[in-house]
């Protein structure tokens, strides 16, 4: 086992950084690191969090940590912020308050940018989600970027998804209609100290009792104030209480099993992707063919075939 994966599997902070950059930047080192701590992870419960921007997931997720952290759990945060695509530098959100826990040993918290990736995750979540996981935390966070629609993808990694929504903000039919409300295991309306709070949860629950027409379970929708620490307890009960159901219909296994095959088609590509990018003989190749498409010598398909073949022979 290498030093870094021993040190990730005892907590250490620094380790646990370290690995999360060698992850991003597809390290070997990280690589054969990911092999070691496999075996040790699943045990975390991991909580997507998402939403509309604005809607306050930073703030939720600061006082979500603190009740976790009341309870004894240890916390690993993972806050995804949308990359620049002109300087390819990740825009961070307003972490201010959030940081206020990061003088606490039993909480990790990791910004990540997208690095271009649609779908409101990065492509190396996957390995992060783990390495905390691996680390001993009890709780993983994930928020995301918070850009409405897109942010389907993190129904594939979290074990519990909250949606994040707000009175007031015009457009909640619209918001509601769209894929994002579809992948939610708990609704939140947030600042609900806000005028509309009444209508906002009205609209959600009428479409709540039609999409769980006929179901075991009817998805919860609940109002929180989190910059007064209002109705954060029991958003935590739902948290848990969801995760109590998962595991009794073993629906649990189920959603484990998406995340690992999401997960493994997220490393075939990345892999795929370096091995025609990468390699000298097809990052030539691919400069020749984008020359022959621009001047309609062939199309992006035939193109597309040609290297595909010479990857699968």
């Amino acid at each position: 086992m290498s030093d870094i994966a021993a040190n990730v599997l005892k907590g250490d902070p620094r380790s646990i950084a370290r690995l999360i950059t060698l992850a991003e930047n597809n390290d070997p080192v990280a690589t054969e690191a990911m092999k070691t701590i496999h075996e040790h992870t699943g045990d975390a419960h991991v909580i997507g969090i998402t939403g509309v921007m604005g809607s306050g997931k930073s703030t939720l997720i600061y006082e979500l940590t603190r009740e976790y952290r009341k309870k004894g759990l240890k916390v690993g945060i993972i806050a995804i912020d949308p990359t620049s695509p002109f300087s390819g530098g990740a825009l961070l959100g307003d972490r201010i308050r959030m940081m206020e826990l990061a003088t606490d040993e039993g909480v990790f918290i990791r910004s990540m940018g997208t690095r271009g990736m649609l779908g409101g995750l990065t492509s190396a979540v996957y390995d992060v989600v783990e390495i905390l996981d691996a680390s001993g935390k009890d709780v993983v966070i994930i928020e995301t970027v918070g850009v409405g629609q897109a942010e389907v993808d993190v129904v594939k990694i979290a074990d519990t998804t909250l949606v994040i929504l707000v009175p007031g903000l015009g457009d909640s039919i619209q918001t509601i209609k769209a894929g994002i409300m579809e992948i939610a295991d708990i609704y939140v309306v947030n600042k609900a100290d806000r005028s509309g709070v009444e209508q906002a949860v009205a609209e959600i629950e009428s479409l709540v009792d039609i999409a769980c027409s006929g179901k075991d379970r009817k998805t919860p929708v609940l109002t929180t104030v989190a910059k007064e620490n209002k109705g954060i307890i029991k958003l935590v009960d739902e948290i848990d209480n969801h995760k109590n159901y998962l595991k009794k219909t073993k629906m649990f296994d189920v959603q484990r099993r998406k995340r690992y095959e999401a997960e493994l088609v997220e490393i075939i590509r990345k892999r795929l992707m370096n091995f025609i990018f990468d390699e000298s003989t097809f990052k030539g190749k691919v400069e020749l063919l984008i020359d022959q498409i621009s001047k309609k010598e062939v199309d992006p398909y035939t193109a597309a075939e040609e290297i595909l073949g010479k990857i699968l022979k």
